[in-house]
């Protein structure tokens, strides 16, 4: 989850709808709960009000508590709705008490108000009561009348799960709603950054020069600053490039003139001071020519493309004119579809080149060329039928970025100067003896079809 920006959303997201849906669940209960706690204290009431008019009077005009109204509900023991009346010292209660008696020890609520209490009931269960105090009788014989109505709160609890059970599947459907509607929002913004992401994947397989401008606004800094970098990197290699280029050339000039001098010398019977200059010299020349070749290595290989078969069949022409080409075999053989390899044409004929003669230089009779697509690839393949490469040779020669050409002319610079192509290339070379024979196999990127 810490790598994926869109999970990462979707989980806070998720919790965040749960956790609000879970405090809203908990709020309506609980307005539930008060709602139906006030419509039965309303109910309490009304009854207390109608137990009220029980009260009789005598013949003297004294108030007295008759027999209880009958009624059903208050008949049945222990069924949870319970009322109890005290007038003076005496008290009446409903047959459902039995034999329990309401606590009424606390003072009485003043005349005319009502009062909401919370009793234990006769099982010990809960009751929410409501108790009334009414004046009855006329001047001093005024007495207090206290009626309390009590029913079990089991029937409000009962209520209020009710009321969740339909509430919490509604609230997860709701849920569930939202957090789709959270993926789908996560989705749809942040699909400008997946456009960034396949662009970026269009610049490394050369479809595109450029992230471009037409973008949102939030990810157009982003976009111009990537470009930016993009410019800067390619003006900075074509600065280097021409360094290098202006380095190598400028060293020419001077390893001509010792050239010349050694000449002088050789003339002059100093053949030994003569002879060792020109093999520094020629080592040094090596050098040069091989940073010319490097400085000429393009820079931008995503957007260039090259016909390797064609490049091939060019260079054999080529070498076909010279007297040890002339005597060769060149078989060449290009199975399925001509492919085309992400690289600069002249690169890839530099490259090819320089391991076309020198297998031409190492063959015995036959220089073998395979120039085969797979999948996302090119595989070029030269092989000669010459004497191979020392073991311990070829073990170096298969290691990057090692000096290729220490050795001397010929093989060394050549596969140096390869090396340095595949690498700009973001290619391969692969060096293995054939048993007989040298064969050299380089792989690189093939160009998307379409383009």
């Amino acid at each position: 989850m810490r790598r994926s920006l869109r999970l990462r959303l979707l989980v806070i997201g998720a919790f965040a709808i749960v956790a609000t849906l879970g405090l809203a669940a908990l709020g309506l209960a609980l307005l539930f709960e008060r709602h139906v706690e006030r419509v039965a204290v309303g109910d309490l009431e009304a009854r207390a009000l109608t137990l009220a008019g029980i009260v009789e009077y005598d013949a003297k005009g004294m108030p007295r508590l008759p027999a209880p109204p009958a009624d059903r509900l208050y008949q049945q023991p222990f069924s949870g709705h319970y009322w109890q009346v005290a007038l003076d010292g005496e008290v009446r209660r409903s047959r459902s008490l039995w034999d329990y008696t309401l606590p009424m020890d606390r003072p009485a609520p003043p005349p005319g108000r009502t009062e909401v209490l919370g009793l234990p009931g006769p099982q010990g269960e809960p009751l929410l009561a409501v108790e009334q105090s009414l004046l009855v009788g006329r001047g001093q014989d005024t007495r207090r009348l206290r009626i309390l109505m009590a029913t079990d709160r089991a029937a409000l609890t009962a209520a209020r799960r009710g009321f969740l059970g339909d509430l919490i599947p509604y609230l997860a459907f709701l849920g569930l709603l939202l957090v789709g509607g959270s993926w789908l929002q996560i989705r749809v913004g942040l699909s400008p950054l997946a456009e960034v992401a396949f662009r970026v994947q269009a610049l490394t397989h050369g479809r595109r020069s450029r992230i471009g401008t037409d973008l949102p606004d939030e990810m157009l800094p982003l976009a111009r600053q990537m470009d930016t970098l993009l410019d800067a990197r390619d003006a900075e290699l074509l600065r280097a490039r021409h360094r290098a280029g202006d380095l190598a050339h400028g060293f020419k000039t001077p390893l001509q003139a010792l050239l010349g001098d050694a000449d002088t010398l050789r003339d002059r019977g100093q053949a030994d001071i003569a002879a060792s200059v020109e093999i520094v010299v020629t080592a040094m020349r090596r050098l040069v020519d091989r940073e010319l070749a490097r400085a000429r290595i393009q820079s931008d290989h995503h957007t260039a493309q090259a016909d390797p078969a064609a490049i091939v069949a060019r260079l054999i022409r080529v070498l076909r004119r010279t007297p040890r080409g002339a005597g060769i075999v060149w078989d060449i053989r290009a199975p399925g579809p001509a492919p085309r390899a992400r690289i600069d044409p002249d690169d890839l004929t530099e490259a090819l080149g320089a391991l076309l003669e020198n297998a031409m230089q190492h063959a015995a009779s036959r220089v073998d060329i395979v120039v085969a697509p797979q999948t996302d690839r090119v595989i070029l393949t030269i092989r000669d039928d010459g004497p191979g490469v020392p073991a311990e040779s070829l073990a170096r020669l298969s290691q990057r970025g090692m000096r290729l050409d220490e050795g001397g002319e010929g093989q060394g610079i050549g596969l140096a100067l390869v090396s340095d192509i595949m690498d700009a290339a973001n290619g391969r070379m692969d060096v293995s003896n054939a048993d007989p024979g040298l064969c050299v196999r380089l792989t690189l990127a093939a160009v998307p079809a379409g383009r």
